[in-house]
Parts: C-alpha cells; structure tokens; sequence
C-alpha cells in the first residue's frame, strides 16, 4: 500500500511546493536574495526594541516587493544583527534559557556554532537530493532514540567563520546541490550564525530548515523571509509523550503555533516528517496528521517514515525498544489514505 502512496507523493513534489520548483528552475529568487534588497535603516547600538521595529517596516517593504540591488543596509543584515543580539539572554527556542551565550554554553549545548559535518546528501525526500546538508551539534531535545545522538548531545565539530561557511555553500551549489539543508541537532541554536551565513551568500541556493519545530516567536520572526522549505519534524500527537520521550514541556502547543506561523511566512513552503513510533499510532500519528490536513490542507507534502529504530537510551524504555511492527505501517499508511492526503510519501 504504502509503495503507491510514496510514487504517488514523487508525483506531487511539483504541486506541493511550487516556489521552490520555480527557484529550482531560476524563475524566482530564494528568500535570502531577496532579503538582501530590502532596505531598512537601523543603527547597530540601537535597543532591541527599536531593532524589532525596524524589523516590522523591512518585512512589510518584503511582503510589497519594495526591492533595490545594494542597498546600504538590509533586511537580511537587520535579521543577523538582531538574532546576535538575542544570544546575550537566549530565546532562540522555547526553551527560554536566557544564558548569555557569549559566554556561557545553553540548554541546548551550544555556545558557538559547531558544523559536527557537511556534505552532499541523497538520503533526503526526492525533489531535495542532492542536498548541502549541514549538520550542527547540540539540541534543545532530548529524544531518548535519537540517531544523531552522538552530534545532538554533545559539543563536537568544527567552528567555522560565516565567509568559509558561505563560500562552502556557493562551492555546494556548483557542484550541483539543489539546496542547503541547516539541521543537527537541532539548526535553531545557530540561527545567528545561519544568517550572518547567508548575508555573504551570492548563490541563488534554496534555503532548507530542517528543524523539530520548537522555536520561539521570537525566532520565527526572524526566519520569515528566509526560510524557502521548512523541512519539519512533527513527532508527537499529545504533550505527555514530547514530555516522557523528548523531554520538552509544551510541545504540542509550540509546535503547532509555529507551523501556523510559518504558513503565513513570506514565500515559504512545507515538507513535513513524522516520524511512526512503536505503539504510538492512535496518540500521536493519527492526532498529527489530522491536525496537519485540518490547519495546513490535503496538498501539504508530508512524509509519513518507517525508519524508526531503539537507538541511544531507547533499550530503558521496553515499550518503544523494536522496530514497527508491519500491522503498525499498515495501519499508519491506512491513515494517510483514510484523510485524503495529495502528495504524501509513506515507508
């Protein structure tokens, strides 16, 4: 069953997400560029309160296509400075831990941006590969099977400056990478260092946010008009297992927020994961998915995995140390059939 769904879901790349097919085939700019041309007046030593400000008026110039080439200061600059600025009591996420980052390491265990590895991935969903994957360390989970435990939980990897970062990325792009996909971990905790990143980008690269969806408000501000695919995890149906197996209080109402959020951000478009636990099929995948075609529509691309493994500290939790049983895809790939999704991948 689920064979048909993923060829049908291939099918429907092209109309689930249209902008980034177009930026794909150079009729349209990914956000980024555009941000670039914004115009916005600020002044670096101006209070953060006023930075916002500023904000709001650049987003609106956006959102009106008041665009020119060069401008002395941009969107994109004014986005940088203010996430910096946010380091020094951080709320990049909803974690709120307030730590000032520039000198101490976070909730989520970063205190610099780590890059753990990059490279050129085809594992991805179809119309991503190749992808310039960029893998960060550190997260603001603690997902008791996490496969990237080894880069989640711990400080690893290299601290590169933004120019090498951007000069990487362009290098990706000539090579043939359709997009850059910042992930971890957990891509939030760098957020600074992703858009003084992208200020030095002069590749028209499509930016991928491959997130488990858990940012502030303040944050998603920020990726407004960045951010072309949100690549994005939506694992839990309840707040009582994001609590018990991801250690997150909140989530349910978080995570929905910001995908509500995100569907009015500027040009952005979405490419959601669920990821199927073991025995989680009536409290998590049924509820996720209902929500997603309620809130974001039947044509919203979602991929509905069977890739769970027991990794890290599954083997202290007995209820979700095995794999899915096949009743279990059966019975997920039935539910995505059942609310009529358009263009889902399934297995």
């Amino acid at each position: 069953m689920w064979g048909g769904l993923y060829r049908r879901g291939y099918d429907g790349a092209q109309r689930a997400l249209p902008r980034y097919i177009s930026i794909l085939r150079g009729k349209e700019e990914p956000g980024f560029l555009v941000a670039k041309k914004v115009s916005v007046d600020f002044e670096e030593d101006w209070p953060l309160e006023d930075l916002w400000q500023a904000h709001e008026t650049g987003m609106a110039r956006l959102r009106k296509g008041k665009v020119e080439e060069n401008p002395e200061k941009s969107l994109l600059d004014l986005k940088a400075l203010i996430a910096d600025r946010i380091l020094e009591a951080c709320t990049l996420c909803e974690v709120k831990c307030r730590v000032n980052r520039r000198e101490s390491i976070g909730y989520c265990r970063v205190k610099e941006s780590l890059v753990a590895s990059d490279f050129l991935h085809y594992g991805e969903e179809p119309e991503l590969v190749p992808s310039y994957t960029v893998f960060f360390s550190g997260c603001n989970f603690r997902c008791v099977f996490c496969q990237n435990w080894d880069i989640s939980q711990y400080r690893v990897g290299v601290e590169h400056v933004p120019e090498f970062m951007a000069l990487k990325i362009e290098e990706a792009f000539r090579k043939g990478a359709k997009n850059v996909n910042f992930v971890g971990g957990e891509p939030t905790p760098s957020l600074p260092f992703i858009l003084e990143t992208l200020r030095h980008v002069k590749v028209p690269i499509p930016v991928v946010w491959n997130s488990n969806m858990y940012m502030s408000e303040e944050a998603m501000r920020l990726l407004d008009g960045v951010v072309d695919v949100y690549l994005a995890d939506f694992k839990w149906g309840n707040n009582a297992c994001a609590r018990k197996y991801s250690k997150v209080p909140g989530y349910w109402e978080v995570v929905t927020r910001n995908f509500l959020l995100a569907k009015e951000h500027y040009g952005a478009e979405f490419l959601i994961r669920h990821l199927v636990v073991p025995g989680h099929i009536e409290c998590c995948t049924r509820p996720v998915l209902e929500w997603i075609g309620e809130n974001l529509g039947k044509e919203v691309r979602v991929n509905v995995m069977f890739q769970y493994r027991p990794e890290y500290r599954a083997g202290e939790y007995p209820e979700i140390d095995r794999g899915l049983s096949e009743e279990e895809k059966r019975k997920a790939a039935q539910i995505v059939e059942e609310l009529g999704f358009k263009n889902a991948l399934v297995g």
